[in-house]
């Protein structure tokens, strides 16, 4: 958005419009004593544009750039290389300013290409059905145990350890509200995830049991045997994936019967960006469509028999009544989601699975490496392009030393769980296609640097 400051005479001219004296006219309702008296201190005072400009760019001047230095930073998103397809395809105008389209045959291709998204999401997901999108992985996470409550009428939802904890947190704010249960526990650093413990928690107040795959130190497990002790106990089993390009080489959580998959998007299309937008992705078994949250588009014929689309299934608060609503999500990301779908489409089935094959070599070569760095321990043994490192020092000061000299060695432990002794010397690694051999090699030598 341009910087566009007002003028003492267009302010007079808008008062004037709407009838006020002054501009503290329109704060009479505020009580006296919650507003201020003078200008905010230390809030630098009128600039021109370029001043403005030239002194945000030199702000994100100080922000080190993914591209620009070796990067291993994962733990929910990732760094890919995005087709420069993607981004001119998105800027066209009929996309770049479609929003929801609230007379939605109106806009058909707004709707096809939703349609052709979840069709794309539904087979990454092995689900049934996938809706059009959500606001990013975390929200759909909570979506989804919200969804567990309406179907199985219980409010206590196990998630595993390995589950992301930004996941985690959101899912606590929101049951603050709900009266949901959530038993929650921390990772362990070793080679096998919480499966085990899971099944021993499953009783017959349980909605859902919630676990990442691949969980939050990348480690990978079969799902199946979960799934099994859920059903015995008629609660479902929700599976996150935050890393979705890992389905383009292992099964999907879906093939393993899980209920309900969602996740971030993000990993497709959409580049990093300080935490966002993102596109959440959710797919369920058909027989529970009715509690998905969201919006679903749908393919049919009109009158004179020619392919068109429909919004089949809205249940969102603003096209039905509040009490009937599944969800307050206003509104899918849309034009995230036509990344992801453009992304996708560029790939297709082959190039997917290349992809993953080249993100899963590169990581474990660099694994390898790194292992045998004296003072780390590799602590995941069966991973995607993210793996755990046992350092033995407390990772995030050796994070914060390797920063400052041009190397984003990955995400602490420590940063993601303070205050727990246990897990502060592990360090998350994540490699994609786009980290070079040379990238891995200045890694393990600062590493043997700093650790020594």
């Amino acid at each position: 958005m341009r910087y566009l400051p007002l003028t003492p005479t267009d302010r007079e001219a808008m008062l004037a419009v709407i009838g006020a004296n002054a501009i503290d006219d329109l704060f009479v309702d505020v009580p006296a004593e919650a507003r201020l008296s003078g200008p905010i201190a230390d809030l630098p005072g009128h600039a021109s544009e370029l001043a403005v400009e030239r002194h945000m760019t030199a702000l994100a001047r100080r922000n080190t750039v993914a591209g620009e230095v070796p990067f291993f930073l994962g733990a929910g998103a990732y760094r890919h290389h995005v087709p420069a397809s993607v981004d001119h395809l998105i800027q066209r105008g009929e996309f770049l300013t479609a929003y929801t389209p609230y007379q939605p045959e109106i806009a058909q291709g707004t709707l096809q290409m939703l349609f052709e998204f979840q069709t794309q999401v539904a087979r990454l997901l092995g689900t049934d059905v996938a809706n059009a999108s959500m606001y990013d992985g975390s929200t759909a996470c909570w979506e989804a145990i919200g969804m567990a409550r309406r179907i199985t009428r219980r409010g206590r939802a196990i998630l595993s350890g390995g589950l992301h904890p930004h996941y985690v947190s959101v899912a606590r704010t929101m049951a603050k509200y709900t009266g949901d249960q959530l038993d929650t526990a921390l990772p362990v650093l070793s080679a096998e995830g919480d499966l085990d413990a899971l099944i021993a928690k499953i009783d017959d107040d349980t909605s859902c049991v919630v676990v990442q795959y691949p969980d939050i130190l990348g480690r990978i497990a079969d799902l199946t045997p979960l799934a099994q002790a859920c059903h015995a106990k008629k609660a479902l089993l929700i599976a996150v994936v935050t890393e979705p390009v890992a389905l383009g080489a292992i099964r999907s959580p879906g093939e393993m019967d899980a209920d309900i998959v969602v996740g971030e998007g993000q990993s497709l299309g959409v580049g990093l960006q300080f935490g966002g937008p993102y596109v959440g992705l959710f797919g369920c078994k058909d027989k529970y469509v009715r509690q998905m949250p969201g919006r679903l588009c749908g393919e049919t014929v009109d009158a004179d028999g020619r392919r068109g689309f429909v919004l089949t299934l809205s249940t969102r608060e603003q096209h039905i009544r509040r009490e009937k609503a599944t969800s307050n999500i206003c509104t899918n990301s849309g034009l995230c989601a036509l990344a992801f779908s453009i992304h996708m489409t560029l790939l297709g089935e082959a190039g997917l699975r290349r992809l993953a094959a080249i993100n899963h070599a590169g990581a474990v070569a660099a694994a390898d490496r790194l292992a045998q760095v004296p003072g780390v321990e590799l602590v995941t043994d069966r991973f995607f392009n993210e793996f755990t490192l046992k350092l033995s020092k407390e990772a995030r000061p050796v994070v914060r030393t390797l920063a400052d000299r041009g190397v984003l060695a990955g995400v602490s432990l420590g940063r993601l769980y303070p205050g727990e002794g246990d897990l502060a010397n592990g360090l998350i690694v994540a490699v994609t296609e786009t980290t070079t051999a040379e990238d891995v090699d200045t890694l393990a030598a600062a590493l043997q640097e700093v650790l020594a």
